[in-house]
């Protein structure tokens, strides 16, 4: 990047990092309240047109503070020091303990908080479901929507994966492909170097290739990732990485592109929850190829799936044989992957 660029950054509080693909690129320090879109998206119609125009929108203050301070906190006092395997939003989703970055914060997310067991983390389960089913969560989601949302999969994170450039309806969707939508949501003020999560604006417009065949995530997913990457080569498209504060959610479409940056501010930590939501009407689609069952409850009016719910003993008994045999377990798997994929 040449020296003008980075006097704008200076001047204009725009923070200088890196894309995946080690680009120079500029993006926002921090909420700016006179230049901010999001902010100027005052009516359910605007928000909505924006979500369709570009794949993605961001709701400011979509989830109280007070609540976003609770969660983080019950996180730090049943979740952080637990030492046994819990399952990992891994392109395996195989159970581990928590591995840490040199600075002492969890980079192998959580999958799925909702199914934690209710006797060890009470009050993060809890809160993570106020978060995730939070009225003003549920509101959004009707209005891009256009009917309730169903809850299928959650994630909590607190260092930076450092996510690499994909698709979500690659792993899941509704049985509409492009239905699901997701969403993120920062339980902390979100650092520009702490691994801000972006998105490629208007990628949820392009078709790429399915899961299965050549680029199935059994056996061949380098090659879908290598296959992304080149498209937005290809295409040129451009990287928005928006500034989120405690409390603010992005919802993104299954089919936009989007992923998190680097780490280069490795003080800080970047604590949010994911999820993701189908239409209520609609069933669940894994891995472009299959319809998945849903083994769901009522949770804060809103229908949440529990897929490996660790209340009951038949799941943890099953945590436990694929923590004990991680290998044997996953190459079964793939197999299985395979089959359905193929």
């Amino acid at each position: 990047m040449n020296q003008p660029a980075r006097d704008l950054a200076r001047d204009h509080n725009v923070y200088v990092t890196k894309a995946f693909n080690g680009r120079e690129i500029l993006i926002p320090e921090t909420v700016d309240v006179e230049s901010d879109p999001y902010l100027k998206l005052d009516t359910d119609d605007s928000m909505r047109n924006f979500y369709l125009d570009n794949g993605y929108v961001v709701v400011r203050g979509a989830v109280p503070k007070e609540l976003c301070v609770h969660a983080k906190g019950a996180y730090e006092a049943e979740v952080k020091g637990f030492k046994r395997p819990l399952y990992r939003q891994t392109s395996s989703g195989a159970p581990e303990r928590h591995r840490f970055t040199p600075r002492g914060y969890m980079e192998n997310s959580i999958l799925n908080v909702h199914d934690l067991r209710t006797d060890w983390f009470p009050e993060f389960k809890r809160d993570s479901m106020e978060v995730l089913t939070h009225q003003n969560i549920q509101k959004a989601l009707r209005t891009i929507l256009g009917e309730p949302g169903q809850l299928v999969q959650s994630m909590y994170f607190e260092g930076n994966p450092a996510t690499w450039p994909h698709q979500d309806t690659y792993y899941l969707d509704s049985e509409k492909i492009g239905s699901m939508v997701a969403v993120w949501v920062a339980v902390e003020d979100i650092k520009p170097g702490a691994g801000r999560f972006y998105v490629y604006p208007g990628s949820h417009k392009i078709d790429i290739k399915k899961n299965g065949g050549d680029f199935d995530i059994a056996f061949h997913h380098d090659r879908y990732k290598k296959m992304t990457a080149s498209l937005i080569e290809n295409k040129q498209l451009a990287v928005s990485a928006p500034a989120l504060l405690q409390g603010d959610a992005l919802f993104w479409n299954s089919k936009t592109i989007h992923g998190s940056l680097p780490t280069t501010q490795a003080d800080y930590s970047r604590s949010s929850f994911t999820a993701h939501y189908i239409p209520e009407s609609h069933r669940f689609l894994q891995f472009q190829s299959r319809i998945k069952s849903f083994r769901s409850r009522i949770v804060n009016g809103m229908r949440v799936n529990h897929p490996k719910d660790q209340d009951l003993f038949a799941n943890r008994l099953l945590l436990d044989i694929e923590s004990t045999f991680p290998r044997t377990f996953q190459t079964m798997k793939n197999v299985a992957i395979k089959i359905v994929t193929r």
